[in-house]
């Protein structure tokens, strides 16, 4: 899966919602807490808003809240604000692909790769990643040496050592797959 720099910077500007509880967040101060282009949260705000995501209030002590709380609202319905389906092939949904002869079962891969993607961002909410406390089954993926190990074409620097994640050295794994 791709994840959009507008995906990226809308889940990042609503989790920063998710953290004010008084008054309504100026979108300066999204965009320097999590280092978003300032004109770029706000086309990415007034997508958010227009799906009922979040909510905008004019004035000087205005700005934008959450339009529901966020233990409602998973990074699915963030990403599907700006960026459309979760899943599509070339434009299109899975289920709508139809391939010959020994292709024809990718049809079924989409549409698992699509079952996987919702299992795993339908699940997630704000209020998960506000409060550091991912599901379960998330955090059973993401503590999986095996899933930090790029096995796309982008490679980093190998070798070994540690990197920082959630706030402890992860090791890293050297795998004959990468």
């Amino acid at each position: 899966m791709r994840v959009s720099a507008k995906a990226d910077y809308a889940a990042r500007a609503a989790v920063e919602l998710s953290t004010a509880t008084d008054k309504p967040m100026k979108a300066d101060r999204i965009a320097e807490a999590q280092d978003i282009p300032a004109k770029f949260l706000e086309t990415i705000l007034l997508e958010l808003k227009h799906a009922g995501i979040v909510r905008s209030q004019r004035g000087p002590d205005g700005g934008y809240t959450l339009a529901r709380p966020p233990e409602e609202i998973s990074v699915a319905d963030v990403i599907r604000a700006v960026d459309g389906p979760l899943a599509n092939v070339r434009g299109d949904r899975p289920e709508n692909m139809e391939y010959a002869g020994a292709a024809a079962p990718l049809t079924d891969v989409w549409i698992a790769v699509r079952a996987a993607l919702r299992d795993i961002l339908e699940t997630t909410t704000l209020a998960n990643l506000r409060d550091g406390q991912l599901p379960p089954r998330v955090a059973a993926l993401a503590d999986d040496p095996e899933a930090w190990v790029s096995l796309g074409r982008i490679r980093g620097t190998g070798g070994g050592g540690t990197r920082r994640r959630r706030g402890r050295a992860q090791p890293k794994v050297n795998s004959a797959r990468s």
